[in-house]
């Protein structure tokens, strides 16, 4: 029996290697399911937006201003703050978190390809039997069973199954990453919207207080030369509500800048308080250049990360349809088991079992469910296509909304400011009539306030072009960078994550180079 052992495993080793063979032989070739392919936009070949007037030149030259464009505003609180706010921010730290995820994600999917049922057990059992009574003597045994046993148990990847679900799984870790991106571009917007949005509130409380300023003094004015008897009534009071109308509208600004303040400290992971970095910032709003963009608009707006994150959702979903198609057919597999059994009794003879062979299993009666599986799955790869249509269709749209905002805005600028030139030149001149005598003073309360409303009303309109600029930047993609990987989560969240499970080289492992493209074909993403 010890010299035929060897030999049996021998010729099962011979066997299992021979059925390997001949399984990764067919392996390699059969791949159910559809290769993911790139969905074309019809209408995107013929849309050439001109940008309404803004600066184009060729693609060679470097397209590095459009992932820090913020830059261009020159200002160094803003770039501290869009800094601190992608160090810190928590719906950014989610989305580094969401990467390692799927990273972790892949990994399983990986594992498939390997046996997986690799399982050692062992048992010891106490036994102890009594026998009284019958023909038998009675008879009291005691021993202790020992089982000791590996199993091996694999399903051969025949009809691709687990390389559709690494390729999903794949597809989908590109996607957290391009979704990372997204939100990096959406902070940095926000963060420079916000910031510009607290600077205009702070310049109209500002302007608020100069004009109650002023209109306080004409309203004490007033009061002398009523009091004098030389001046109405209705004059005192119309004076003193508008200079109290110009009053009321502080509380209200001050709510406004404070509500902002709060956004932004949000953004940055911070409680509402203040903010050091805005101390000082009163100065007045900048100047806007004009904006050159770099590149063709439509093939920006193909590399912006929402639109790159959908294409890759597509990628996933379409693999999803093979590893459901898999269950069409049957499941093989190989399996193999090695037992040893023993006793503490001398008079039972130890054993030891081996056990090798392939297996097949294949439901036949589904009433249904696959199929309808399939088409679950069918319908939500149509679904993501569609879904990457719409955002595609949408990024156009913004980029458009946002380059006529700009240039209309500017225009808008531009008359505003030649009627804050001209309210103010009516005020001196309702002043110096009135003074003279050949103008009642009402005629200085209509020019105290319309120079008001127009100096709001510039203001305003400045910081809505402001806001303009920033969201034509984040139509075009721009405000994200690629992040290393120990970048995507603070020292101290990954130091925690490491004491509480054991990660690996995972949060360490740098990501993977051609995560910034859109998967152009089923080659751009791994089947094994």
């Amino acid at each position: 029996m010890d010299r035929l052992f060897p030999a049996f495993m021998r010729r099962a080793t011979v066997t299992r290697v021979a059925l390997l063979c001949a399984a990764f032989a067919l392996n390699a070739c059969t791949t159910l399911g559809p290769d993911y392919q790139e969905p074309e936009v019809s209408w995107l070949d013929d849309w050439h937006t001109s940008l309404y007037g803004q600066i184009s030149v060729p693609e060679q030259q470097s397209r590095v201003d459009l992932h820090f464009w913020w830059r261009l505003f020159d200002d160094a609180a803003l770039n501290r703050l869009i800094e601190l706010a992608r160090q810190e921010n928590p719906s950014l730290r989610i989305a580094g978190l969401r990467i390692m995820e799927s990273r972790a994600q892949l990994g399983i999917a990986g594992s498939n390809l390997y046996p997986q049922l690799q399982q050692l057990g062992g048992a010891i059992d106490y036994v102890n039997t009594h026998r009284r009574g019958g023909s038998l003597p009675d008879d009291d045994q005691s021993l202790v069973n020992y089982q000791a046993g590996f199993n091996l148990g694999w399903e051969l990847d025949f009809w691709g199954r687990f390389r559709r679900g690494i390729e999903s799984a794949d597809a989908a870790f590109f996607a957290s990453i391009a979704n990372q991106q997204d939100v990096q571009a959406l902070l940095s917007a926000q963060v420079a919207d916000l910031y510009f949005a607290y600077r205009t509130t702070q310049l109209r409380i500002r302007i608020a207080r100069e004009n109650a300023a002023i209109q306080r003094r004409s309203y004490e004015i007033t009061e002398r030369v009523y009091k004098s008897g030389e001046q109405s009534e209705l004059d005192l009071q119309q004076a003193r509500t508008q200079y109290l109308a110009t009053l009321s509208t502080i509380p209200e600004l001050q709510i406004t800048l404070t509500k902002t303040r709060n956004a932004l400290c949000a953004l940055l992971g911070r409680p509402p308080l203040d903010l050091p970095e805005l101390a000082g910032q009163t100065g007045k709003l900048p100047d806007i250049e004009p904006l050159v963009i770099r590149d063709i608009p439509a093939r920006l707006l193909m590399r912006r990360p929402d639109v790159r994150a959908a294409a890759w959702q597509i990628a996933t979903q379409s693999a999803r349809i093979g590893i459901a198609e898999a269950d069409y057919y049957p499941s093989i597999s190989l399996s193999g088991s090695i037992g040893w059994s023993g006793y503490s009794n001398s008079d039972r003879a130890d054993t030891t079992s081996l056990a090798v062979g392939p297996g097949v299993t294949w439901n036949i009666f589904d009433y249904g469910r696959i199929a309808n599986n399939v088409r679950v799955q069918d319908a939500r790869l149509q679904q993501s296509i569609e879904q990457y249509q719409d955002i595609v269709l949408q990024a156009a749209r913004d980029i458009d909304d946002a380059a006529i905002s700009v240039v209309k805005s500017a225009e808008q600028q531009e008359v505003l400011h030649e009627s804050v030139l001209s309210a103010r030149r009516a005020l001196e001149l309702a002043n110096s009539r009135y003074r003279e005598g050949y103008a009642d003073f009402q005629r200085v309360l209509d020019a105290q306030r319309s120079l008001f409303s127009q100096e709001e009303r510039e203001l305003v309109n400045q910081g809505s072009q402001l806001s303009a600029v920033i969201g034509l930047y984040k139509a075009l993609g721009g405000g994200w960078v690629d992040t290393p990987v120990q970048d995507l989560i603070p020292a101290s969240v990954r130091n925690t994550m490491r004491e509480r499970s054991d990660w690996g080289p995972l949060l360490n492992e740098p990501l993977p180079a051609g995560s910034t493209t859109l998967p152009l074909d089923s080659e751009a993403l791994p089947h094994e």
